[in-house]
């Protein structure tokens, strides 16, 4: 797992959240809980499903970080049962099975994110971070970003974060790679930033492969293709020579 004993940046938020982790690896709970303590949440941790069923209806957290395989109540039914309770909250799944047949399982359980094991640790907070402002946590966006943690809208294109499917502006509905939605993500989490390569290479890939900078580049040439009016002059995704790419969702020529 490619997490650090403390975390390597600090959000800046006035109020505590309340996240829940249910995790039966105690090396692997501790780790996040560490983790996301460094980040200023407040944690809570259980270690099996029936336990982190009572916590989760005791406590009533802000965010449940919920594993997949757990002892004697799966994280997918403990899920299933607290939505067939009426309960809302944005449960983040993590799971050594990575295919995408198992992430579709995660959000037919009820799941607002699934993110495989092994991770890296600035995408987990990244992924934290975007559940927590649909609680109205996370600064100045608050509530209002609750629509853009599952679906980005510009150009008259939806992309569905939840689906891996983007409904284009011609009427076109496209398969998205997880990648492509992973540089998305990020992307529309600092528009209007710039945003470097490295930080993408770092967010998207972890430690899991070694690309070059070129391979974002073909990236979002990918991605320009698909939203772009016209891919040689983007208005959306634009270039910072030397730097990395910068993402207008409102278009800038």
């Amino acid at each position: 797992m490619t997490l650090p004993t403390t975390s390597t940046r600090k959000q800046h938020t006035t109020e505590r959240a309340t996240i829940l982790i249910v995790e039966d690896e105690r090396a692997i709970a501790e780790v996040v809980a560490d983790n996301l303590r460094d980040e200023g949440y407040r944690t809570l941790v259980a270690s099996d499903g029936p336990s982190g069923l009572e916590r989760w209806r005791a406590e009533r957290p802000d965010l449940v970080i919920l594993d997949v395989m757990l002892p004697q109540l799966s994280g997918f039914d403990l899920c299933r049962t607290r939505r067939t309770e009426g309960d809302a909250t944005p449960v983040l799944f993590l799971s050594a099975k990575g295919h995408p047949e198992d992430r579709v399982a995660g959000l037919r359980a009820g799941g607002d994110d699934y993110l495989p094991k092994p991770f890296h640790l600035p995408e987990f907070l990244l992924r934290v971070e975007n559940l927590l402002r649909r609680r109205g946590w996370g600064g100045e966006h608050g509530a209002s970003a609750a629509a853009s943690d599952t679906a980005l809208r510009f150009g008259g294109h939806t992309v569905d974060f939840r689906s891996w499917t983007a409904s284009l502006a011609d009427g076109r509905t496209e398969l998205l790679s997880e990648r492509e939605l992973k540089i998305l993500q990020l992307l529309s989490s600092r528009r209007g930033e710039v945003v470097s390569r490295d930080d993408i290479l770092d967010a998207v890939w972890g430690d899991d492969a070694f690309p070059s900078s070129r391979t974002v580049d073909n990236f979002v040439v990918r991605l320009r293709r698909l939203f772009e009016p016209d891919p040689a002059r983007p208005i959306y995704f634009h270039t910072v020579w030397g730097v990395g790419y910068r993402f207008t969702p409102e278009g800038e020529a």
